[in-house]
């Protein structure tokens, strides 16, 4: 049954990013190219942890990230959804707390890029609501997600310090009635988490590390 949950899961991600953002064009504005490795510590509201981004493993998602995080774009973004039941899943984040950045943001979708990682415990990933509908939202796999990489999903990054802060993060499953929703987020931001959502888990600050 979990993997039935688990797919259940994607469909209904799918259709919420559809009916939220409306028809999307692929953004024809073209990014920084970001180097060829790097690393981002997330300092979040349970712990740090690290990401090591390879740019061979997709380009144009890594062009994105590092974008975004330069920008500053996920500092005091929510983990909104967390997927432990049936088993370890994913913990899902990636919506801006100011609703005119995220809109920016939403409305420049960027191009797929073929999977050439496998989703595996802590890689990461963007999520997606069919083909070149990429822009934020990002997930983390919990456990051995590799079924993912046959749908598209490519992971550009892994954690590689701290994967037991990721598995602290808040639960906040999808399938219970009282989790946050989603087009309440992209209206309202942090405005409505905070006061909805008070104790839910978040980033503090994202921070681009040179590799060694």
């Amino acid at each position: 049954m979990h993997r039935i949950a688990q797919i259940f899961f994607l469909s209904l991600l799918a259709l919420a990013t559809l009916l939220i953002s409306g028809p999307m064009t692929v953004a024809e504005e073209e990014t920084e190219k970001a180097p060829e490795e790097f690393k981002v510590k997330f300092e979040t509201s349970c712990g740090t942890f690290t990401l090591d981004v390879r740019r061979k493993d997709a380009p144009l998602g890594v062009d994105q990230f590092h974008k975004a995080v330069k920008e500053g774009f996920y500092d005091e973004c929510r983990f909104f959804r967390v997927l432990h039941k049936p088993k370890p899943f994913v913990v899902q984040f990636g919506i801006n707390g100011d609703p005119k950045v995220q809109k920016k943001w939403r409305d420049s979708p960027i191009k797929d890029d073929p999977v050439m990682a496998s989703n595996v415990r802590g890689s990461v990933c963007y999520a997606k609501a069919g083909p070149d509908t990429r822009t934020t939202q990002l997930f983390i796999s919990l456990g051995d997600n590799s079924r993912l990489d046959d749908m598209g999903f490519a992971p550009f990054a892994k954690v590689t310090e701290g994967i037991e802060v990721v598995d602290k993060i808040s639960n906040t499953d999808q399938y219970d009635p009282n989790a946050p929703n989603q087009g309440k987020i992209q209206s309202r931001g942090n405005a409505y988490l905070k006061e909805d959502f008070p104790k839910l888990d978040y980033i503090k600050k994202a921070t681009i590390v040179a590799a060694e």
